[in-house]
Formats: structure tokens, sequence, C-alpha cells
């Protein structure tokens, strides 16, 4: 059993969408980000950075991991699922996920702050960061014109990035234009396991202290 840390964000919903293409059973804790949940006591002895997502792996003598990246490649590796066993196939798809990891998403986590929150409208950087993450969607859609997927069959590197492109709109970029990266969102988004991911979690809840004790999942300092 894994229990699943998240909330609404592409992050979090990378591993709700692995959790439901590789089939393992789990339960959803939602954080209210809003009120910092995700850096109470509690969740920090499970993530230190004090960030979702995490995952605890009950059948692992409750081995915490954090890090989406991190997790992704820990899901694929106990299950022998999308993540292939071949040397040079498996390295095409860790270069796809950390090309995700290392770029798109602070790229594009970045374009949302400065476009969508930030008290102050600074159309410097609203316009770097922009540029940035629609030049990475060029990097995707130029490997995509000639493969399926990202790295060839479907992988947690597709799993890594979907989310963050979904979410395109929500940063000011286009992808006008990105013919074979817009067929690719069509065609992962489709995916029964991908819908039901995207859905997860449900509007979040306050996890009380005095619950996590009760559950066995963890002591309190």
């Amino acid at each position: 059993m894994i229990t699943f840390y998240t909330a609404g964000t592409p992050n979090g919903r990378k591993i709700s969408i692995m959790l439901e293409e590789i089939g393992l059973d789990y339960t959803v804790v939602a954080l209210n980000l809003r009120e910092s949940e995700q850096r109470e006591n509690w969740f920090l002895e499970i993530n230190p950075n004090g960030r979702i997502p995490a995952i605890v792996d009950h059948s692992n003598d409750d081995l915490n991991i954090f890090e989406s990246g991190a997790i992704l490649l820990y899901l694929a590796e106990k299950t022998t699922k999308l993540l292939p066993s071949d040397e040079k196939e498996r390295s095409t798809v860790i270069q796809w996920l950390m090309f995700q990891m290392g770029g798109i998403g602070p790229m594009q986590g970045q374009a949302n702050v400065f476009y969508r929150y930030a008290s102050e409208k600074i159309d410097y950087a609203i316009g770097r960061y922009q540029r940035e993450v629609r030049r990475l969607y060029e990097v995707l859609n130029a490997q995509l014109e000639e493969h399926e997927y990202l790295a060839g069959e479907y992988s947690i590197a597709d799993i890594a990035s979907y989310p963050w492109v979904h979410g395109h709109a929500w940063s000011g970029v286009s992808i006008e234009g990105l013919g074979y990266l817009e067929s690719w969102l069509l065609r992962v988004g489709e995916r029964p396991a991908v819908k039901r991911g995207m859905e997860i979690p449900e509007p979040p809840r306050s996890l009380a202290k005095e619950e996590y004790i009760q559950s066995g999942r963890g002591m309190l300092v």
C-alpha cells in the first residue's frame, strides 16, 4: 500500500497518473497548500523540503520518497512498468524525464508565478519565462515529429511532461504551430489512467496531527 501526499499541481498529477497507470493500491492525502500544511513538522519528516508530492511505501518498511522524478523512477522500477530494461532505451527515457525536471517544470513554474500570481507585473520576467517555456515546447515538438511518444514507447517521460504542457494556457504560453506536440497532448490525454489521474486529488482536506499519529504512519517529535 502507498500513501500519496499531493495537491492539485502538475507535479502532484504526475504521480496520480503514474499510480493509476501501474495499478498499485494507494491512499490519497491531499494537503492544503494555502494553509501551508506541507510545512508542518509531521510532513517535513516525510519530505524535508516541504513540497508535494511525496509517497510512503508501506510494503517497503514505510519508505519515504520525495521529488516527483524520483518517485516516478521508484514506482517504475518497483513494478517494472513504463521504464525499459534495455540500457539505451532506459537512458533515453531518463534523459527526457530530466528535461522536464530541470527545464519545463522550473521555467513554467516561474512563468506561472510572474504571469498569474506576482503582485507586480514585470513584463521582462513574464516574457523571459514564457519565451523559454515556448522554446522548450519546441524541443518537445521536434522530438515528437519522429516519435509517437517522447522516448518512443509511452513511459514516465510522457507522464512527467503531460500535466505541465496540459496547463500551457495558464502560463500564457501558446502551442499554436506545434502540431506534433498538440497531437501528443491529445494522445496522452485520451488514456483512461491519465484521465483519472488528472482528477486527483479531490478538494484538499486538513490532516490533523492526531489523525496522523493514530493512522500509524509516523510519530511526531
